[in-house]
């Protein structure tokens, strides 16, 4: 399994007039941690366009569990919990407080697409060589 973690403070603009986190934000909280923990492997979205590869979002759940306040430091845990075999690739996220309280769970599945063609394709070798090692036993 591959895991990554991320931390982030939340800004006033991303809360609500309740000063709880508004729901929306999470699609981007979870965006993040995609993108770093891809980051972290020698990797990132522009770099896999270059390479002719797009990773649409084609679904995506989540569930909250405790609210994220102004100024709440959090840190955005993401998994892969398999080595992706097909044309997608699911990460789980889990938001924590600075307490280590559990936040929020989630799971976002993108597709790998051909920029080209439009049309579902396979990730990348480069990117499988990266996550191999942590899905041997």
């Amino acid at each position: 399994m591959y895991t990554h973690s991320t931390t982030l403070r939340i800004r006033y603009a991303e809360t609500d007039q309740m000063n709880i986190v508004y729901y929306g934000n999470y699609a981007q909280f979870f965006e993040v941690g995609r993108a770093e923990s891809i980051r972290e492997l020698g990797f990132t979205y522009k770099k896999m366009e270059e390479m002719g590869i797009r990773m649409p979002v084609v679904e995506m759940e989540v569930r909250f569990l405790r609210p994220a306040h102004y100024d709440d430091l959090i840190t955005i845990k993401t998994l892969l919990k398999e080595l992706p075999t097909d044309h997608s690739i699911s990460f789980y996220n889990e938001v924590y407080n600075e307490q280590n309280k559990l936040l929020t769970t989630g799971k976002v599945t993108l597709y790998f697409i051909d920029s080209h063609t439009h049309k579902r394709t396979l990730m990348p070798d480069a990117l499988r060589e990266k996550l191999l090692p942590y899905f041997q036993d």
